[in-house]
């Protein structure tokens, strides 16, 4: 019988670890939650949540080593999955009430306020998801939960190698709308997030979280 893939939940004083916990258990994960890097560097899959501020959450992330075992992990090709503020610290830099935080650096872009008429945008919402997904995969036309102020407006998907190396293939983005457009989720090799929490999206978020614990097998 086959062993169910190891996730570990990182624990490093943000998000809301317990309900990603439970909803990656009840899709077939064996899943610890911890702030060891050994353990976090061996999981099958790294979960990254993430709720509150920017900068704050990076603070947790550096304290306890998070960012270079995010950096170890995806050199090695080995799945990460960010939620929320998780996704959000993949990119470059994050921009909160003026202040500049400097993000993790995989994804190039900036982190900023949503321009809408209501922030924060809290609530169901649909998403565009590209043709090859498989976190989307049997998802067309469900809503996801959403609970966030600030998001990534644009991702830079098209640049020139840089002599030498191969071009690499674009990483496959997903968008929605509040005001307007913004990234909802990003599938990107080992290097996966999303904006909404799926452990908090019923049936639909928990798909997600099954498609992607079956891609760790």
């Amino acid at each position: 019988m086959p062993t169910s893939p190891r996730v570990v939940v990182l624990d490093y004083g943000f998000g809301n670890v317990r309900s990603a916990v439970r909803a990656l258990q009840r899709v077939g994960a064996d899943v610890e939650l911890t702030g060891d890097k050994q353990a976090a560097l061996e999981a099958d899959g790294l979960v990254v949540p993430g709720v509150g501020a920017f900068g704050a959450v990076m603070d947790g992330l550096r304290g306890v080593g998070g960012d270079q075992v995010v950096d170890r992990r995806l050199a090695g090709g080995r799945p990460v999955l960010g939620i929320c503020v998780g996704m959000q610290v993949m990119f470059d830099e994050g921009v909160e009430h003026g202040v500049r935080a400097e993000g993790l650096g995989e994804w190039r872009g900036v982190v900023d306020r949503l321009e809408a008429d209501v922030v924060p945008h809290m609530g169901w919402s649909t998403v565009d998801a590209p043709e090859g997904t498989v976190l989307f995969d049997g998802l067309q036309d469900e809503r996801f939960y959403f609970v966030h102020s600030y998001a990534a407006r644009s991702f830079p998907l098209a640049e020139a190698p840089a002599p030498g190396e191969h071009p690499m293939p674009a990483p496959l983005v997903t968008w929605s709308e509040h005001g307007d457009r913004f990234v909802a989720a990003v599938e990107n090799g080992p290097l996966a997030a999303t904006q909404f929490h799926p452990e908090k999206s019923g049936d639909a978020g928990a798909q997600l979280l099954s498609n992607w614990v079956g891609a760790l097998r």
